[in-house]
């Protein structure tokens, strides 16, 4: 079993299953009342915490209480599938579906763009990484000791960029339109370090040959 891949994995599936809470939280507070359309915004006006506060997300599920309450429920199963299951034979496939569950229950929009990624990367966590040891080519250790410190800021980052969407705050900085700038600035940094982190982690694989005493591999 290839640890690194796994751990990366599991982790934005920790991270994105507890936005899907957070989502889900603001939306049953809004109560039992109906969402006027599929897409909403997860946190109400009188919940908002700054003025870009919103939230966006997508529901099929047309009460806001309901939708959060299901919201809540699909990320906590996305947390515990990533943790526990995705290495086991149909994991990613299973995570895969329900981070798509998690979209279309109020779960949040943007993330979606990181869940393909998490599911092509998840499939490698069983599999000998021939290609990765040609393109490194012999060159994996300096990648590889690099892993846990993309990994580390790559997780902060995005747990930047959630607390800033939900809340606002950024310690110094009271003007709106330059906390939102510094937030896309964190996402757009994300997005350079995810490849990275998923490279580097195949990297560390090799090097350390992938051995991961946990678990059973089958389902």
């Amino acid at each position: 079993m290839n640890r690194a891949t796994r751990i990366n994995v599991a982790l934005l599936g920790v991270i994105f299953g507890i936005s899907g809470i957070n989502h889900g939280l603001f939306e049953t507070l809004q109560g039992n009342i109906p969402t006027g359309g599929r897409f909403i915004s997860a946190i109400g006006e009188t919940q908002k915490m700054w003025p870009h506060g919103n939230e966006p997300a997508f529901t099929l599920i047309p009460n806001f209480l309901i939708t959060g309450i299901a919201a809540m429920l699909v990320g906590l199963t996305v947390i515990i599938w990533s943790c526990g299951y995705v290495h086991k034979k149909k994991g990613p496939i299973i995570l895969l579906l329900l981070f798509i569950l998690l979209l279309l229950v109020g779960g949040g929009m943007a993330q979606v763009l990181f869940f393909p990624w998490i599911y092509i990367v998840s499939r490698q966590i069983n599999k000998p990484l021939v290609f990765w040891e040609r393109f490194f080519d012999g060159k994996q250790a300096l990648p590889g000791k690099l892993w846990p410190w993309f990994l580390g800021l790559g997780t902060v980052l995005l747990l930047i960029v959630l607390a800033i969407a939900t809340t606002g705050f950024l310690p110094g900085v009271n003007n709106p339109e330059i906390v939102i700038t510094i937030m896309l600035g964190c996402l757009a940094a994300e997005v350079i370090l995810l490849p990275l982190t998923f490279i580097f982690g195949f990297a560390h694989d090799i090097k350390s040959g992938g051995r991961f005493l946990m678990g059973n591999a089958n389902l």
